[in-house]
């Protein structure tokens, strides 16, 4: 079938996607492959459609995906549709899930015959630079040629460039061999095994997205609902996944971690579990930032822990609101947190706490996790990781929201959620500047303790700058006393010098150790506030302070970001694998959507990163980085054209 014909057939809805395809994830390089793999004839594989009765399945891309009572669903080859799709008609095609800018914009070169995406320096008033869509909407006549007439000394290549110019126009007209699955017996189960076995070299459909598409066959909104909801949290600062999101609603539902549990479940029940699912994370949302100051999905540990207390929330509507059992919830979160209770096996771990919440409520949940643990005593040396894979981190942002912290310069303010103002939300201060420790030798790991950490506004962060404590610590006593006994921070002045640095850590790490183990046990006495408690479930929403997300990276990732025009790069990033929600280590920096935005494979740079994090993100599908040189030599390759795979 010729290309013009299955994008007619797009536009037409004849064509279409199943309901458990993902959306579209290729990068521009894949695409500018592609795109020289049919100017120069090269073969570009075959497309595998599946023909199914109406009824049998949901299909991606508008009700007039059935024709005939049948519906002709794209199993492989959507990345190359939606690119050709993009490139020809100037847009995304009905069924595209993705960010477009990984197609549009793509020019042509009529003296190098290279494919490149948009840039105004270096394509701006030079008519050799072709604009592919515009070329293939007006025709090689068109104003293409008349730019190219109105330059005297390119008018003596005219005939080779009209050759180049219709070899890209008739891409259009190229026969792609287009294999059908069809019959009674091809169910969704069989199609998603063909589906895997076809995709072999990408990315396979996870235990959710089988679960999604059978759920999606009783209750076609199934997946705009759960976007929905996805949408509203990360509206409040809380980015999660589709499937964390399936994960609780199924845990609510059956009462299992398991996606299996789904095949009995009928639409109305499964439509129950969403919305109440969408009630229970809000509550519990709002109840970790009122009574934790977790208000940003930054400092957001522990998220498999959700199911269990949404699960908790729903059956127990009465007790949730109780003020000892909020606090004793956040004790079992915040521990379930720091020692990555469910950074292993995650639906194990899950049907053994909701087994253990069924038989003996909060009590026994914490209980099991003793048993885990050994014991749940913060010591020290739980303080001495680096602040990358340092699962202490955000306690320690817990800590400054809920002990009346205070700024050590600016204004001297408590360090309160709610702070309003372009430069109160709060940011990483390091209390030993970052460059002075480096001059003097010590590591990296030294460097970047969580014991050397703070939170301060932005407004102090830049008036402190690279001072030394010596510096500011003296002006802080004086100008704000208390601020620094606020933050744990030593008030030994023998402390203050850089020799002295490793003391230092030692003494604030004692610090940090003695609040958290009064404030963890202070939950399971101190209630709430009646306020707090007494807020109904239906009334809670997320209300989280703008601009909350406070770390930055590095200058020397600033830089790579300035000089090569990448995305902004999240700064201490936790990865997971997206297939399971797994922790499996933290960034220096990530570009969790791509070098560009959202159209590339998701980058991640960590600087002596713990033995198998590496392997164990590679893994995920994470192209990874272990130093600055290689990132910086990689973005310079890159810079200068090499292209990516072809393949589907």
């Amino acid at each position: 079938m010729k290309v013009q014909d299955i994008l007619s057939k797009v536009d037409g809805g004849d064509i279409a996607l199943p309901e458990f395809q993902r959306g579209y994830v290729w990068n521009r390089e894949q695409v500018r492959g592609l795109m020289r793999s049919f100017y120069l004839g090269y073969p570009v594989g075959s497309l595998l459609v599946w023909e199914t009765s109406v009824g049998s399945t949901v299909a991606r891309g508008g009700a007039n995906a059935v024709v005939g009572g049948s519906a002709h669903l794209l199993l492989d080859g959507q990345q190359r549709i939606t690119s050709l799709y993009g490139i020809i008609r100037g847009h995304p095609p009905a069924f595209f899930e993705g960010d477009e800018k990984a197609f549009l914009g793509l020019h042509f070169h009529l003296d190098d015959e290279m494919f490149e995406f948009y840039a105004p320096a270096k394509m701006s008033g030079d008519p050799r630079w072709v604009r592919v869509t515009e070329l293939m909407q007006t025709g090689v006549g068109g104003p293409v040629i008349e730019r190219i007439l109105q330059r005297p000394e390119l008018s003596a290549q005219l005939p080779v460039y009209l050759g180049r110019l219709n070899r890209i126009a008739q891409i259009k007209e190229v026969d792609l061999h287009v294999d059908e699955v069809t019959g009674e017996d091809k169910t969704i189960d069989v199609v998603v095994d063909i589906f895997n076995r076809v995709n072999s070299g990408g990315s396979k459909l996870s235990k959710g997205d089988l679960a999604l598409a059978k759920v999606c066959a009783d209750w076609p909104p199934a997946r705009q609902r759960l976007r929905e909801l996805l949408g509203h949290w990360s509206h409040a600062g809380f980015d999660f996944t589709l499937d964390w999101l399936l994960r609780v609603t199924t845990t609510i539902i059956t009462n299992q971690a398991m996606f299996s549990g789904l095949r009995d479940v009928d639409a109305g029940k499964f439509e129950e579990g969403v919305s109440k699912a969408g009630e229970a994370v809000d509550y519990l949302l709002n109840l970790l930032s009122a009574r934790l100051g977790i208000d940003h999905d930054r400092v957001l540990g522990g998220r498999y822990a959700f199911p269990v207390m949404a699960r908790y929330v729903i059956d127990r509507p009465t007790t949730a609101k109780d003020p000892l059992d909020q606090g004793k919830l956040l004790y079992w979160y915040l521990h379930s947190s720091i020692w990555g209770r469910f950074a292993g096996s995650t639906e194990t771990v899950l049907n053994q706490d909701l087994t253990a919440m069924d038989a003996g409520g909060l009590d026994q949940l914490i209980a099991v996790l003793e048993q885990s643990r050994g014991d749940l005593t913060v010591r020290p040396s739980d303080f001495a990781g680096t602040t990358l894979g340092a699962r202490f981190y955000p306690l320690l942002y817990v800590l400054t929201r809920t002990h009346q912290s205070r700024d050590l310069a600016a204004a001297g303010l408590e360090l309160r959620k709610g702070l309003l103002g372009k430069l109160s939300h709060l940011e990483v201060h390091h209390i030993f500047p970052k460059a002075v420790l480096y001059d003097q030798g010590y590591e990296r790991g030294e460097v970047n303790a969580v014991a050397n950490l703070c939170f301060l506004t932005q407004e102090a962060n830049l008036e402190i700058s690279d001072r030394e404590p010596r510096d500011y610590f003296s002006v802080a006593e004086e100008k704000f006393p208390g601020a620094l006994e606020s933050q744990w921070i030593p008030t030994d002045r023998e402390l203050r010098s850089v020799s002295r640095y490793r003391d230092f850590l030692e003494a604030r790490r004692e610090l940090l150790t003695k609040v958290s183990n009064s404030f963890l046990g202070d939950l399971l006495i101190v209630p709430a506030s009646t306020a707090t408690a007494s807020v109904e479930l239906r009334e809670l929403r997320p209300s989280v302070v703008e601009n909350s997300r406070s770390e930055t990276p590095s200058a020397e990732v600033q830089e790579l970001v300035e000089q090569y025009g990448l995305a902004p790069a999240l700064a201490l990033a936790v990865i997971s694998n997206p297939l399971t929600g797994e922790e499996i280590g933290i960034a220096d920096a990530a570009w969790l959507s791509g070098l560009q935005g959202t159209y590339d494979e998701p980058v991640v740079l960590t600087i002596d990163p713990d033995p198998g994090d590496v392997e164990a993100m590679e893994a995920a599908g994470y192209r990874v980085f272990t130093s600055l040189l290689s990132l910086a030599s990689f973005l310079a390759i890159r810079s200068a054209g090499q292209s990516g795979s072809v393949g589907d």
